[in-house]
Formats: C-alpha cells, sequence, structure tokens
C-alpha cells in the first residue's frame, strides 16, 4: 500500500511541474530536456519502489499512476472546468499582428520564439497575422489578416 500512496504523491508532484514549467516549454523540448525528463522518470521510479525490486511494486506503481491518469482524463471529459485547472486554457499572445508581451512574460516566452514559430507557419511579418494563440500543449495557432477590401464591398471573383 506503500507503494501505492508514494506513486500517488509522486504523480502530482509530477503534475505540478509540468504546470509550472510552462507550455511552451513543453511544446518542443531539446534533447537535453528530453534526457533530463528521462532520467527524471528513473528517479521517481526509485523513490517510489524505494527498495522494492519486485515485479508486483513496479506493475503497482505503474498501475496507479496509469489509474490516476484514466480518473483525471474521465473527470475532464466530466466536468469540462476541470480541464482549465489541469491542463491550462489557451492564451491569447497577439492580436491584429500586435504582440501581447504581457501574456508573452507570463508564459515565459520570448518574441524571438514568437517570430519564430511564425516564420514556421509561412508567416512573414507579425502584422500578416490576426490572432496568435498559445494552446494548452504548448502549440501556437496563428490565423491571418483577412484582406477583404475595407470598403465593405465584396471581393470580385476571380476569372476562370
Amino acid at each position: 500500500m506503500e507503494i501505492v500512496l508514494r506513486a500517488a504523491v509522486t504523480f502530482l508532484v509530477l503534475w505540478l511541474i509540468t504546470r509550472a514549467v510552462g507550455r511552451s516549454t513543453l511544446g518542443e523540448l531539446s534533447s537535453f530536456e528530453l534526457l533530463l525528463f528521462i532520467t527524471m522518470g528513473d528517479l521517481v521510479q526509485q523513490g517510489i519502489t524505494q527498495e522494492d525490486h519486485s515485479v508486483a511494486g513496479g506493475l503497482m506503481a505503474v498501475g496507479t499512476m496509469a489509474l490516476l491518469t484514466v480518473l483525471l482524463g474521465w473527470a475532464n471529459a466530466r466536468w469540462p472546468n476541470l480541464s482549465r485547472l489541469v491542463h491550462g486554457a489557451p492564451v491569447v499572445i497577439l492580436h491584429e499582428g500586435r504582440p501581447d508581451t504581457k501574456a508573452l512574460r507570463a508564459e515565459r516566452m520570448g518574441s524571438n520564439d514568437l517570430m519564430s514559430a511564425a516564420r514556421g507557419q509561412g508567416f512573414r511579418n507579425l502584422s500578416d497575422i490576426d490572432l496568435a494563440v498559445l494552446e494548452p500543449n504548448g502549440k501556437i495557432s496563428f490565423f491571418a489578416k483577412d484582406h477583404a477590401p475595407s470598403d465593405g464591398s465584396p471581393e470580385e471573383p476571380e476569372p476562370g
């Protein structure tokens, strides 16, 4: 039973760490960060099972983490507001071509990171972007400006 409690506490701490690290960090991991997370997994395993090297102890620890993951997924589906707490909410980081420096700072994201992601989506200038949203998974959704005529008249169809 001690292994189950250790696994549950470790699960909670790992969840808190991933929330604290920030989504821009989790979106794409560097090689070093990937190795760090893998090493952390090994260290966590040792803390959970202590000196228990049995198959049953390892299975109990993994089973507890899997069960907590499933329960968290179920709770997110049942109570949609919980999802904002567990996964976070999307954050607008650019509006009408202007970066929201306050939001970028809060998400620990630099303007160079924003521009790099925009170039990766085919944008040459931030002024071509109407809206950029940092999603809870760390990816950025870009929405291009609509270049419709400003006089309110409909666009002419292309000859074809």
